[in-house]
């Protein structure tokens, strides 16, 4: 039986992990640390149906709040946390690595999932494959504000999700962008939803959706 349990790790100096660790009936496979976007936290509906549905696979799940959403409760993350969220996710990565499991996916929603590839770029072997949902590649009706800088460096494959109607980049947008990307890239295009991605409509059938292209991306297709 599946199980989902408050997690907090925080060696010395180290940047605190905290979040909410979802384990399968079988223990010991490979592990996803998730993460939100700016505006939410660990709990936000998308990363709690994802992790049930990645956990339902077969794949634990840290689904973990990034070290500004640990310091404020809400807001955006001020100027200049960048780098301290990138700390977190690496600790939430060593975490994990401490618990025994297999290969480590990183992933996050927008500002999260920039944070997971800026860090992957700088450091190739940190995980297996990464996750992007709903990657900010630009300000909303600012298309010439590109996101796209650590891009070249990025050596870790990487599956993109992202909303037709999505207004931080169009479909065709990001398929341009992922170009400058020398690893192997995938992108699920999801129809009828912007940003959010997770929808009233789509929320029975959205998280299995993305499980299954992101096992088939990370399981069956070669390197």
């Amino acid at each position: 039986m599946n199980s989902c349990r408050e997690f907090l790790d925080a060696p010395p100096d180290e940047v605190p992990v905290r979040g909410y660790l979802h384990l399968p009936a079988l223990s010991g496979g490979d592990c996803l640390v998730l993460t939100h976007g700016a505006g939410a936290n660990c709990n936000a509906p998308l990363l709690v149906a994802l992790a049930d549905a990645f956990c339902a696979s077969g794949i634990t799940v840290l689904r973990c709040d990034l070290p500004f959403r640990q310091s404020r409760p809400h807001g955006p993350p001020p100027r200049g946390s960048a780098e301290r969220d990138q700390q977190g996710l690496r600790a939430a990565v060593a975490s994990m690595r401490r618990q025994g499991l297999g290969r480590i996916f990183l992933g996050g929603h927008s500002y999260g999932g920039r944070q997971a590839s800026m860090l992957a770029a700088a450091e190739p072997n940190l995980v297996d494959r990464i996750l992007l949902l709903s990657y900010p590649l630009h300000p909303p009706q600012r298309p010439s504000e590109l996101r796209t800088g650590h891009f070249p460096d990025l050596k870790t494959p990487a599956l993109f999700v992202h909303g037709a109607r999505d207004r931080f980049a169009s479909i065709a947008e990001l398929t341009e962008a992922l170009e400058l990307i020398p690893a192997r890239t995938e992108l699920l295009s999801i129809t009828s939803t912007g940003h959010e991605l997770l929808t009233k409509k789509n929320r029975d059938e959205l998280p299995k959706k993305i499980v299954e292209a992101f096992r088939s991306f990370a399981y069956e297709t070669p390197i």
